[in-house]
Protein backbone atom coordinates (compact mmCIF):
# COMPACT_ATOMS: atom_id res chain seq x y z
CA UNK A 1 0.00 0.00 0.00
CA UNK A 2 2.77 2.40 0.64
CA UNK A 3 5.41 3.30 -2.34
CA UNK A 4 8.11 0.69 -2.02
CA UNK A 5 9.41 2.17 -5.52
CA UNK A 6 10.31 5.93 -4.88
CA UNK A 7 11.69 6.23 -8.49
CA UNK A 8 8.51 3.91 -10.21
CA UNK A 9 6.53 5.98 -7.94
CA UNK A 10 7.87 9.28 -9.09
CA UNK A 11 7.74 8.23 -12.83
CA UNK A 12 11.56 9.24 -12.61
CA UNK A 13 14.69 7.45 -13.95
CA UNK A 14 17.71 7.43 -11.88
CA UNK A 15 19.29 9.83 -14.01
CA UNK A 16 16.21 11.86 -13.06
CA UNK A 17 16.57 11.70 -9.23
CA UNK A 18 20.33 11.88 -9.45
CA UNK A 19 19.60 15.42 -11.69
CA UNK A 20 16.92 16.85 -8.94
CA UNK A 21 19.65 15.83 -5.81
CA UNK A 22 22.18 17.77 -7.68
CA UNK A 23 20.04 20.58 -8.38
CA UNK A 24 19.16 20.22 -4.62
CA UNK A 25 22.75 20.35 -3.40
CA UNK A 26 23.65 23.03 -5.34
CA UNK A 27 20.46 25.14 -3.98
CA UNK A 28 21.43 24.02 -0.23
CA UNK A 29 25.30 25.43 -0.84
CA UNK A 30 23.94 28.45 -2.10
CA UNK A 31 22.41 29.51 1.08
CA UNK A 32 24.55 28.41 3.26
CA UNK A 33 27.28 30.92 0.98
CA UNK A 34 24.57 33.78 1.10
CA UNK A 35 23.97 33.55 5.13
CA UNK A 36 24.88 36.32 7.69
CA UNK A 37 23.84 39.60 8.64
CA UNK A 38 20.29 39.07 7.41
CA UNK A 39 20.01 35.88 9.45
CA UNK A 40 21.22 37.32 12.57
CA UNK A 41 19.19 40.26 12.40
CA UNK A 42 16.51 38.03 11.44
CA UNK A 43 17.27 36.02 14.80
CA UNK A 44 17.90 38.89 17.40
CA UNK A 45 14.70 40.39 16.87
CA UNK A 46 12.60 37.59 17.08
CA UNK A 47 14.42 37.02 20.34
CA UNK A 48 13.51 40.23 21.13
CA UNK A 49 9.66 40.29 20.46
CA UNK A 50 9.80 36.63 22.20
CA UNK A 51 10.97 38.18 25.42
CA UNK A 52 9.17 41.60 24.85
CA UNK A 53 5.63 39.73 24.78
CA UNK A 54 6.79 37.03 27.61
CA UNK A 55 7.20 40.25 30.17
CA UNK A 56 4.31 42.43 28.96
CA UNK A 57 1.69 39.40 29.20
CA UNK A 58 3.58 38.63 32.78
CA UNK A 59 3.36 42.38 33.53
CA UNK A 60 -0.19 42.44 32.39
CA UNK A 61 -1.02 39.55 34.81
CA UNK A 62 -0.21 41.38 38.25
CA UNK A 63 -3.61 42.68 37.32
CA UNK A 64 -5.26 39.60 35.93
CA UNK A 65 -8.36 39.61 38.46
CA UNK A 66 -9.41 42.20 35.70
CA UNK A 67 -11.14 40.34 32.67
CA UNK A 68 -9.41 42.28 30.26
CA UNK A 69 -6.05 42.33 32.19
CA UNK A 70 -6.33 38.63 32.13
CA UNK A 71 -7.07 38.32 28.47
CA UNK A 72 -4.02 40.84 27.37
CA UNK A 73 -1.66 39.15 29.72
CA UNK A 74 -2.72 35.28 28.09
CA UNK A 75 -2.99 36.28 24.67
CA UNK A 76 0.57 37.98 24.98
CA UNK A 77 1.76 34.87 26.97
CA UNK A 78 0.22 32.61 24.26
CA UNK A 79 2.23 33.93 21.61
CA UNK A 80 5.57 33.99 23.24
CA UNK A 81 4.88 30.95 23.88
CA UNK A 82 4.31 30.01 20.25
CA UNK A 83 7.25 32.15 19.09
CA UNK A 84 9.60 30.36 21.35
CA UNK A 85 8.30 26.89 20.73
CA UNK A 86 7.78 27.01 16.61
CA UNK A 87 10.30 30.03 15.54
CA UNK A 88 12.66 29.56 17.99
CA UNK A 89 12.69 25.85 20.37
CA UNK A 90 12.27 23.74 17.22
CA UNK A 91 14.72 25.84 14.62
CA UNK A 92 17.76 26.23 16.93
CA UNK A 93 17.59 22.74 18.10
CA UNK A 94 17.72 21.88 14.37
CA UNK A 95 21.33 23.44 14.40
CA UNK A 96 19.80 26.60 11.84
CA UNK A 97 21.84 28.72 13.64
CA UNK A 98 24.88 26.64 14.57
CA UNK A 99 26.76 28.55 12.09
CA UNK A 100 26.73 31.72 14.30
CA UNK A 101 28.73 30.16 16.99
CA UNK A 102 27.02 31.81 19.70
CA UNK A 103 26.86 29.29 22.73
CA UNK A 104 23.44 30.56 23.90
CA UNK A 105 21.72 30.24 20.59
CA UNK A 106 23.21 26.48 19.58
CA UNK A 107 21.55 23.11 19.16
CA UNK A 108 23.69 21.85 22.09
CA UNK A 109 22.67 24.20 24.96
CA UNK A 110 18.83 25.31 24.18
CA UNK A 111 16.36 24.42 26.54
CA UNK A 112 12.95 25.18 25.39
CA UNK A 113 10.22 26.55 26.92
CA UNK A 114 7.90 23.38 27.41
CA UNK A 115 7.70 19.64 29.20
CA UNK A 116 9.98 17.56 26.50
CA UNK A 117 13.45 17.71 27.64
CA UNK A 118 15.34 18.87 24.64
CA UNK A 119 17.96 15.67 24.64
CA UNK A 120 14.78 13.56 24.05
CA UNK A 121 13.13 15.90 21.44
CA UNK A 122 16.19 15.87 19.03
CA UNK A 123 16.81 12.07 18.72
CA UNK A 124 13.55 11.20 17.91
CA UNK A 125 13.35 14.36 15.87
CA UNK A 126 16.07 15.74 14.25
CA UNK A 127 17.80 11.87 13.94
CA UNK A 128 14.50 8.96 14.07
CA UNK A 129 12.11 11.62 12.30
CA UNK A 130 14.02 13.35 9.55
CA UNK A 131 16.02 10.77 8.75
CA UNK A 132 13.10 7.73 8.15
CA UNK A 133 10.50 10.67 7.45
CA UNK A 134 7.33 8.76 6.90
CA UNK A 135 8.65 5.42 6.51
CA UNK A 136 6.15 2.77 7.98
CA UNK A 137 7.96 1.17 11.20
CA UNK A 138 10.68 3.76 10.87
CA UNK A 139 9.30 6.90 11.75
CA UNK A 140 7.57 7.11 14.81
CA UNK A 141 5.66 10.51 14.11
CA UNK A 142 3.25 8.75 11.59
CA UNK A 143 0.52 8.62 13.85
CA UNK A 144 2.96 9.67 16.87
CA UNK A 145 2.06 5.32 18.11
CA UNK A 146 -1.58 6.44 18.98
CA UNK A 147 -2.87 7.63 15.54
CA UNK A 148 -3.81 5.18 12.21
CA UNK A 149 -3.14 7.78 9.49
CA UNK A 150 -2.52 4.84 7.14
CA UNK A 151 -4.29 1.92 6.15
CA UNK A 152 -0.45 -0.30 6.32
CA UNK A 153 -1.39 -0.35 9.63
CA UNK A 154 -3.67 -2.94 10.40
CA UNK A 155 -7.10 -1.83 12.30
CA UNK A 156 -7.39 -2.50 15.87
CA UNK A 157 -10.69 -2.15 18.06
CA UNK A 158 -8.50 0.53 20.24
CA UNK A 159 -8.37 2.47 16.59
CA UNK A 160 -12.29 3.30 16.95
CA UNK A 161 -11.59 5.54 20.05
CA UNK A 162 -8.68 7.69 17.85
CA UNK A 163 -11.31 10.85 17.22
CA UNK A 164 -10.72 11.04 21.22
CA UNK A 165 -7.08 10.29 21.34
CA UNK A 166 -6.59 13.23 18.96
CA UNK A 167 -8.55 15.79 20.80
CA UNK A 168 -6.83 14.55 23.86
CA UNK A 169 -3.37 14.83 21.79
CA UNK A 170 -4.02 18.30 20.71
CA UNK A 171 -4.53 19.62 23.86
CA UNK A 172 -1.90 17.82 25.35
CA UNK A 173 0.54 18.10 22.65
CA UNK A 174 3.88 19.00 24.75
CA UNK A 175 3.30 16.12 26.91
CA UNK A 176 2.89 13.85 23.87
CA UNK A 177 6.18 15.16 22.85
CA UNK A 178 7.60 14.53 25.94
CA UNK A 179 6.75 11.35 26.33
CA UNK A 180 7.31 10.31 22.30
CA UNK A 181 10.84 9.51 22.96
CA UNK A 182 10.62 7.65 26.15
CA UNK A 183 9.34 4.91 24.74
CA UNK A 184 7.15 3.73 27.94
CA UNK A 185 5.86 0.69 26.11
CA UNK A 186 8.71 -0.68 24.95
CA UNK A 187 10.11 -0.16 28.82
CA UNK A 188 7.11 -2.02 30.72
CA UNK A 189 7.17 -4.77 27.84
CA UNK A 190 11.20 -4.97 28.36
CA UNK A 191 12.11 -4.28 24.79
CA UNK A 192 13.89 -1.45 25.93
CA UNK A 193 17.08 -1.87 28.61
CA UNK A 194 16.48 -0.56 32.08
CA UNK A 195 19.92 1.45 32.28
CA UNK A 196 18.62 3.91 29.10
CA UNK A 197 14.92 4.17 30.42
CA UNK A 198 15.90 5.09 33.97
CA UNK A 199 18.00 8.07 33.00
CA UNK A 200 15.91 9.41 30.55
CA UNK A 201 12.68 9.03 32.59
CA UNK A 202 14.56 10.82 35.26
CA UNK A 203 15.39 13.44 32.96
CA UNK A 204 11.87 14.03 32.01
CA UNK A 205 10.86 14.25 35.20
CA UNK A 206 13.53 17.26 36.43
CA UNK A 207 12.27 19.15 33.10
CA UNK A 208 8.19 18.15 34.26
CA UNK A 209 9.14 19.57 37.69
CA UNK A 210 11.08 23.56 36.59
CA UNK A 211 7.90 23.39 34.35
CA UNK A 212 5.37 22.86 36.56
CA UNK A 213 6.66 24.61 38.86
CA UNK A 214 7.90 27.92 36.71
CA UNK A 215 4.01 28.03 35.13
CA UNK A 216 1.94 26.86 38.23
CA UNK A 217 3.52 27.88 41.52
CA UNK A 218 6.08 30.60 40.99
CA UNK A 219 4.85 33.05 37.99
CA UNK A 220 1.30 32.42 39.67
CA UNK A 221 2.47 33.16 43.14
CA UNK A 222 4.70 36.28 42.28
CA UNK A 223 0.86 37.94 41.25
CA UNK A 224 0.31 37.46 45.00
CA UNK A 225 -3.81 37.79 45.65
CA UNK A 226 -4.18 36.66 41.52
CA UNK A 227 -2.56 33.58 41.81
CA UNK A 228 -5.65 31.53 40.68
CA UNK A 229 -6.43 33.82 38.17
CA UNK A 230 -2.82 33.78 36.96
CA UNK A 231 -2.71 30.84 37.27
CA UNK A 232 -5.58 29.94 34.50
CA UNK A 233 -3.86 32.62 32.46
CA UNK A 234 -0.73 30.00 32.38
CA UNK A 235 -2.96 27.38 31.88
CA UNK A 236 -4.75 28.68 29.05
CA UNK A 237 -1.75 30.16 27.34
CA UNK A 238 0.22 26.52 27.49
CA UNK A 239 -3.17 24.94 25.72
CA UNK A 240 -3.11 27.94 23.17
CA UNK A 241 0.84 26.80 22.14
CA UNK A 242 -0.62 22.83 22.53
CA UNK A 243 -3.15 23.54 20.19
CA UNK A 244 -1.61 25.47 17.41
CA UNK A 245 1.39 23.68 17.38
CA UNK A 246 0.12 20.50 16.73
CA UNK A 247 -2.30 21.76 13.91
CA UNK A 248 0.93 23.06 12.26
CA UNK A 249 2.70 19.74 12.50
CA UNK A 250 -0.34 17.93 11.43
CA UNK A 251 -0.61 20.11 8.57
CA UNK A 252 2.74 19.53 7.49
CA UNK A 253 2.65 15.69 7.72
CA UNK A 254 -1.13 13.83 7.31
CA UNK A 255 -3.19 16.02 4.94
CA UNK A 256 -3.52 13.93 1.14
CA UNK A 257 -0.36 13.71 -0.98
CA UNK A 258 1.78 13.53 2.07
CA UNK A 259 2.65 9.92 1.44
CA UNK A 260 4.07 6.90 3.03
CA UNK A 261 6.62 4.99 2.24
CA UNK A 262 7.85 0.97 3.22
CA UNK A 263 11.06 0.15 4.61
CA UNK A 264 12.43 -0.99 1.04
CA UNK A 265 12.51 2.44 -0.07
CA UNK A 266 15.56 2.67 2.30
CA UNK A 267 17.70 -0.07 0.60
CA UNK A 268 20.16 1.80 -0.76
CA UNK A 269 18.88 4.94 -0.89
CA UNK A 270 20.81 7.93 -2.53
CA UNK A 271 20.84 11.51 -1.77
CA UNK A 272 18.54 12.77 -4.81
CA UNK A 273 15.83 9.42 -3.37
CA UNK A 274 16.24 10.77 -0.01
CA UNK A 275 15.49 14.66 -0.87
CA UNK A 276 12.26 12.78 -3.29
CA UNK A 277 10.97 11.07 0.12
CA UNK A 278 11.22 14.17 1.87
CA UNK A 279 9.10 16.08 -0.91
CA UNK A 280 6.91 13.45 -1.35
CA UNK A 281 6.05 13.34 2.40
CA UNK A 282 5.41 16.31 3.27
CA UNK A 283 2.96 18.76 2.69
CA UNK A 284 3.08 23.03 2.95
CA UNK A 285 -0.21 25.38 3.92
CA UNK A 286 -0.88 28.95 2.06
CA UNK A 287 0.64 31.81 4.80
CA UNK A 288 1.35 35.34 5.03
CA UNK A 289 4.55 36.66 6.67
CA UNK A 290 2.83 36.93 9.93
CA UNK A 291 1.33 33.21 9.55
CA UNK A 292 4.87 31.83 8.45
CA UNK A 293 6.74 33.68 11.53
CA UNK A 294 4.08 32.29 14.00
CA UNK A 295 4.49 28.63 12.43
CA UNK A 296 8.43 28.83 13.00
CA UNK A 297 7.82 28.60 8.92
CA UNK A 298 6.55 25.00 9.18
CA UNK A 299 4.53 26.32 6.17
CA UNK A 300 6.79 25.48 4.34
CA UNK A 301 7.33 22.28 5.62
CA UNK A 302 8.33 20.41 2.36
CA UNK A 303 11.13 22.77 2.09
CA UNK A 304 12.09 22.59 6.07
CA UNK A 305 12.06 19.14 4.91
CA UNK A 306 14.66 19.29 2.24
CA UNK A 307 17.01 21.72 4.04
CA UNK A 308 15.94 21.17 8.08
CA UNK A 309 19.46 22.91 9.14
CA UNK A 310 19.28 26.18 7.40
CA UNK A 311 17.69 29.48 8.88
CA UNK A 312 13.83 29.09 8.53
CA UNK A 313 13.73 32.43 7.50
CA UNK A 314 15.31 31.65 3.98
CA UNK A 315 12.59 28.66 3.33
CA UNK A 316 10.12 31.61 1.92
CA UNK A 317 12.72 32.05 -0.85
CA UNK A 318 13.44 28.55 -1.24
CA UNK A 319 10.22 27.68 -2.02
CA UNK A 320 10.14 29.27 -4.74
CA UNK A 321 12.75 27.28 -6.36
CA UNK A 322 11.30 24.01 -5.35
CA UNK A 323 8.30 24.75 -6.83
CA UNK A 324 10.20 25.33 -10.28
CA UNK A 325 11.99 22.31 -9.73
CA UNK A 326 8.65 20.34 -9.06
CA UNK A 327 7.37 21.91 -12.54
CA UNK A 328 10.82 20.90 -14.22
CA UNK A 329 10.40 17.26 -12.68
CA UNK A 330 6.48 17.21 -13.09
CA UNK A 331 6.37 16.22 -9.25
CA UNK A 332 3.51 17.80 -6.86
CA UNK A 333 4.04 20.43 -4.57
CA UNK A 334 1.08 19.34 -2.24
CA UNK A 335 -0.16 23.02 -0.34
CA UNK A 336 -2.99 24.36 0.60
CA UNK A 337 -5.15 26.42 2.75
CA UNK A 338 -4.76 25.50 6.52
CA UNK A 339 -7.94 24.71 7.08
CA UNK A 340 -8.03 23.09 4.13
CA UNK A 341 -5.48 20.85 4.44
CA UNK A 342 -6.44 20.71 8.30
CA UNK A 343 -9.95 19.30 7.08
CA UNK A 344 -8.08 16.56 5.25
CA UNK A 345 -6.08 15.56 7.82
CA UNK A 346 -8.80 14.95 10.33
CA UNK A 347 -10.73 13.35 7.48
CA UNK A 348 -8.04 10.65 7.23
CA UNK A 349 -7.69 10.33 10.90
CA UNK A 350 -11.53 10.02 11.43
CA UNK A 351 -12.08 7.57 9.05
CA UNK A 352 -9.06 5.16 9.81
CA UNK A 353 -10.69 4.72 13.28
CA UNK A 354 -13.19 2.12 11.00
CA UNK A 355 -12.16 -1.47 10.18
CA UNK A 356 -11.14 -1.56 6.19
CA UNK A 357 -14.54 -2.99 5.47
CA UNK A 358 -16.06 0.29 5.63
CA UNK A 359 -13.86 2.33 3.38
CA UNK A 360 -14.73 2.71 0.16
CA UNK A 361 -11.74 3.36 -1.75
CA UNK A 362 -9.32 0.65 -2.53
CA UNK A 363 -5.78 1.08 -0.27
CA UNK A 364 -3.84 1.96 -2.92
CA UNK A 365 -6.20 4.61 -4.59
CA UNK A 366 -7.48 6.16 -1.25
CA UNK A 367 -7.12 9.98 -0.75
CA UNK A 368 -4.64 9.06 2.09
CA UNK A 369 -2.91 6.56 0.92
CA UNK A 370 -0.74 5.88 -2.12
CA UNK A 371 1.07 3.30 -4.04
CA UNK A 372 2.78 2.40 -7.35
CA UNK A 373 -0.42 0.10 -8.40
CA UNK A 374 -2.05 3.27 -7.93
CA UNK A 375 -1.13 4.04 -11.96
CA UNK A 376 -2.43 0.85 -13.12
CA UNK A 377 -3.21 1.35 -16.56
CA UNK A 378 -2.35 4.89 -17.00
CA UNK A 379 0.50 6.00 -19.49
CA UNK A 380 3.68 5.46 -17.70
CA UNK A 381 5.08 8.58 -19.97
CA UNK A 382 3.32 10.60 -18.11
CA UNK A 383 5.17 12.46 -15.10
CA UNK A 384 3.74 11.90 -11.30
CA UNK A 385 1.75 15.00 -11.48
CA UNK A 386 0.27 14.46 -14.61
CA UNK A 387 -0.14 10.57 -13.31
CA UNK A 388 -2.07 11.74 -10.29
CA UNK A 389 -4.49 14.22 -12.06
CA UNK A 390 -5.31 11.05 -14.40
CA UNK A 391 -5.89 8.82 -11.41
CA UNK A 392 -8.16 11.17 -9.92
CA UNK A 393 -9.80 11.81 -13.07
CA UNK A 394 -10.42 7.95 -13.59
CA UNK A 395 -11.36 7.75 -9.63
CA UNK A 396 -13.99 10.62 -9.87
CA UNK A 397 -15.67 8.81 -12.91
CA UNK A 398 -15.71 5.51 -11.12
CA UNK A 399 -17.86 7.10 -8.47
CA UNK A 400 -20.22 8.51 -10.73
CA UNK A 401 -20.74 5.41 -12.44
CA UNK A 402 -21.62 3.23 -9.28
Amino acid sequence: MAITDINEYAHLTDSDVDALGAELDALRREIEADRGVRDVTYLRRTILAHRVLEVAGRLALIGSHRRSWWLLGTGALAVAKIIENMELGHNVMHGQWDWMNDPEIHSTTWEWDMVCASPHWKHSHNYIHHKYTNVVGMDHDVGYKILRVTRDEPWEPRRALQPLFNVILAATFEWGIGLHDLALKEVIQGEKPAEVAIPQIKEFGRKIGKQVAKDYVLFPALTGPNFRHTLTANLTANLIRNLWAYVVIFCGHFPDGAEKFTVDTLEDETQGQWYLRQMLGSANFHAGPAMAFMSGNLCYQIEHHLYPDLPSNRLADISVRVRELCEKYDLPYTTGSLWIQYGKTLRTINKLALPDRFLRDTADDAPETASERRFAGIDKALGLRSAIAEARRRRRLRRRAR
